[in-house]
């Protein structure tokens, strides 16, 4: 009979080995397992709730244990055999249960995980603030990691990253990082950026802007002159500013503003679909570029004016979710019908591969095409352990 510790690695193992990107245990329950996007039962095997309990003895430290009797869930990190897991525990009709994210430690260029060229413009910037944004289970962590490693490996520089938990180890490279864990290291986000800046940082990564002090000590870290990366959890570039300046009191609506569109540098917003083989899940990306007519729509509060410039700001590194769903159909990464669904403005996306395909005809487009046989070359799905 195997032990409950032994019994939790057969799970992990037998997650890893069908690729899935999580895992779900319940008390009472099969286990379920994540694959390419899909839920699935892992097997028909039932895990009392007593066995679910003892796997978490085997996890958690005694103060851990009060941490989960006093708030109903906790975040774990845990590592077997080189494979590192995030682990949330929380409960459920008065149950434990756990979610499991696996994680990668290989990092990817921007190019195996089929995201943009102007995404390198990123790694080169020297001070501001730069988000992410996207639903949970974007790739946005995937994308961060990849943009701080190429940093690392390129720029002598001190890298200070703030997670919770950490999620990809980088190893000091020609830059010297410190990775910071919410709670282990630091109390929250918002006193670790602010104790960060005693610290002699060049880059700091804040795992995800979740209250107003943190968006606060980030624009703070931004305006002082170093450049600062974070995500949150919008669907676009524009839903991404109106989320955070919506957090800050009426009163001081104006000042943050102009606080905003003096520091922000870019706001990318992706979203992973399924590609035209099924076997991986491509990113559909847009971006904005803080130029000077995007600062003064933002000090101005014109928002609905921002789509209007990306559409026209190609040269200078955007481009709108509808131009990138549009052009991985092109290419054949993704089905027509998937970058449909996926648009905010669907006659757009059409329109555009209407036009697409006449410049192909014509001899005219720049859009390389790919074959499905490319995803061969990189393996498992690049983004398959991120559900962010």
């Amino acid at each position: 009979m195997p032990t409950a510790s032994e019994q939790f690695r057969n799970l992990l193992a037998a997650s890893r080995d069908c690729q899935a990107s999580d895992l779900h245990l319940a008390a009472d329950d099969v286990a379920y397992a994540r694959v390419h996007g899909d839920l699935r039962p892992l097997d028909d095997n039932i895990i009392s709730a007593d066995q679910l309990d003892a796997m978490l003895s085997s996890l958690m430290e005694p103060e851990q244990w009060c941490e989960l009797q006093q708030h109903h869930t906790i975040d774990l990190a845990y590592s077997h055999d080189g494979n590192r897991f995030r682990i949330n525990v929380f409960r459920q009709r008065g149950k434990l249960a756990m979610a499991i994210r696996r994680l990668d430690n290989a990092f990817r260029t921007l190019d195996e995980l089929h995201l943009p060229e102007q995404l390198k413009d990123l790694v080169h910037l020297q001070h501001g603030l730069a988000l992410v944004t996207g639903a949970t289970g974007s790739g946005k962590t995937t994308t961060l990691a990849t943009l701080l490693h190429e940093i690392n490996c390129t720029r002598p520089c001190h890298i200070i990253t703030i997670e919770d938990p950490i999620e990809y180890v980088h190893e000091n490279r020609t830059a010297l990082v410190h990775q910071r864990e919410l709670h282990s290291d630091v109390p929250s986000f918002a006193d670790a950026v602010r104790a960060s800046l005693r610290e002699d940082p060049d880059v700091i990564l804040v795992g995800e802007m979740r209250d107003l002090e943190t968006m606060r000590a980030a624009i703070t870290a931004a305006e002082t002159g170093h450049l600062v990366f974070s995500t949150l959890h919008t669907g676009d570039t524009v839903g991404a500013l109106d989320r955070m300046l919506g957090a800050f009191p009426a009163e001081e609506q104006s000042s943050v503003r102009h606080q905003v569109s003096m520091v922000l540098q870019a706001v990318v917003a992706q979203q992973l679909l399924p590609s035209a083989c099924g076997e991986i899940r491509v990113p559909a990306v847009e971006i904005l570029r803080v130029t000077t007519a995007v600062g003064n729509q933002i000090r101005s509060g014109k928002f609905e004016q921002i789509y209007a410039t990306i559409e026209g700001g190609l040269s200078l590194g955007m481009q709108t979710m509808e131009h990138s769903l549009a052009e991985l159909a092109t290419r054949g990464l993704i089905d027509t019908d998937v970058a449909i669904q996926a648009a905010r403005n669907p006659l757009m996306v059409e329109s555009r591969l209407k036009s697409n395909i006449a410049d192909e005809k014509g001899g005219r487009s720049n859009l390389p095409r790919r074959s499905e046989g490319c995803f061969a070359q990189i393996g498992p799905d690049p983004f398959f352990t991120t559900k962010d």
